[in-house]
């Protein structure tokens, strides 16, 4: 973990390193990313030809793939040899989370992602649905694949949390009175699960000790707490972009995350009046207003601050990991997490 006196330099020094940062650890793993990819293509392949056009839609639209890569470096961590189980094994994390976008966008109505149409916006909400319904299920057939019970007890718990966190974030759509306890709940549940999750599958996979997979697994649940952290302070500062949504699209919705939240809670009587009204109306109409009141009350900086704090705890659980490159990997890909811009 960075110590006092470099915590103000490493995220200027991670932030200038971001356009090759994520290539650079992925080429760790890198015959196994190659043969994740080609693993990717081979599963989507179905007899129905819809199927093909929307998740090969989806899964072509890139992103950073930090889940897959995620469970790629945590299982050699652990000491997995090349081209292990948990290749597909990571696959396998991909094609819940891109289920879970397909189902998001939908809920969300949202119309881009990644600088693109979202799916539903071209083939309709139908087709995202079920599309992603085969998506899950396609996961579990692999998952079956892996042999492993415990595997399947990991993931089958994680996806019905995740689903509960989405219920949950659609309770709170449009709620004012949103508590900071109620949103971490949410990011737990909708991001932070998924994470700790495939940290947890690599362990295993991997044939780690137990005090390895508990290191690893409270390492990933404090990787997702931070990335989604950071990616709500992002909705209202972030490049649009490099991040393929426009400023604002969290409030659009209706949603309250933590910068609001902090906002509603330390913002002037007026400012609190104007954030009530945004997030119960889902409204961009008065958005500089609103960039000024998470501004000037703190909100992005007490975000920042509690997103530093998961990271840092994300690089206190691989104490238990023997030193590696690819141990190295996660740590860089812990501070990546909260000095990212996209």
């Amino acid at each position: 973990m960075a110590d006092a006196e470099n915590a103000g330099t490493m995220p200027a020094l991670m932030a200038a390193q971001q356009p090759t940062l994520i290539e650079t650890l992925r080429t760790t793993v890198q015959d196994d990313l190659v043969a994740a990819d080609d693993t990717i293509r081979r599963e989507l392949a179905s007899d129905v030809a819809l199927v093909n056009q929307v998740s090969g839609y989806i899964i072509g639209a890139g992103g950073k793939r930090l889940r897959p890569l995620l469970v790629l470096l945590a299982a050699r961590a652990a000491g997995a040899s090349a081209l292990g189980p948990h290749v597909l094994g990571s696959v396998v994390i991909e094609f819940i989370h891109t289920a879970t976008l397909l189902h998001d966008d939908v809920v969300d109505g949202s119309g881009q992602r990644r600088g693109r149409r979202t799916a539903n916006s071209v083939w309709g909400n139908a087709a995202s649905v079920l599309v992603g319904d085969f998506l899950y299920s396609r996961a579990f057939q692999m998952m079956v694949r892996l042999k492993s019970t415990r595997v399947m007890e990991i993931m089958s718990d994680a996806t019905n949390v995740i689903a509960e966190g989405e219920v949950l974030q659609l309770m709170n759509a449009g709620d004012p009175d949103t508590t900071e306890a109620r949103y971490l709940d949410v990011i737990y549940r909708k991001t932070a699960r998924l994470f700790e999750s495939g940290a947890a599958v690599a362990a295993v996979l991997a044939g780690a000790d137990p005090a390895i997979e508990r290191g690893l697994t409270a390492y990933g649940r404090h990787l997702g707490n931070a990335f989604q952290l950071v990616d709500d302070s992002l909705d209202y500062r972030g490049n649009p972009a490099e991040r393929g949504k426009n400023v604002g699209d969290d409030l659009a919705e209706g949603k309250p995350t933590l910068p609001v939240i902090h906002a509603l809670q330390h913002g002037t009587p007026a400012q609190q009046a104007l954030l009530r009204r945004a997030i119960e109306q889902g409204s961009l109409e008065d958005l500089p207003a609103v960039l000024e009141a998470i501004e000037s009350s703190g909100g992005l900086e007490y975000t920042a601050r509690l997103a530093q704090r998961e990271a840092d705890q994300a690089l206190v659980a691989l104490e238990p990991i023997p030193e590696s490159v690819h141990k190295e990997a996660l740590r860089q890909l812990a501070e990546f997490s909260v000095s990212r811009s996209y």
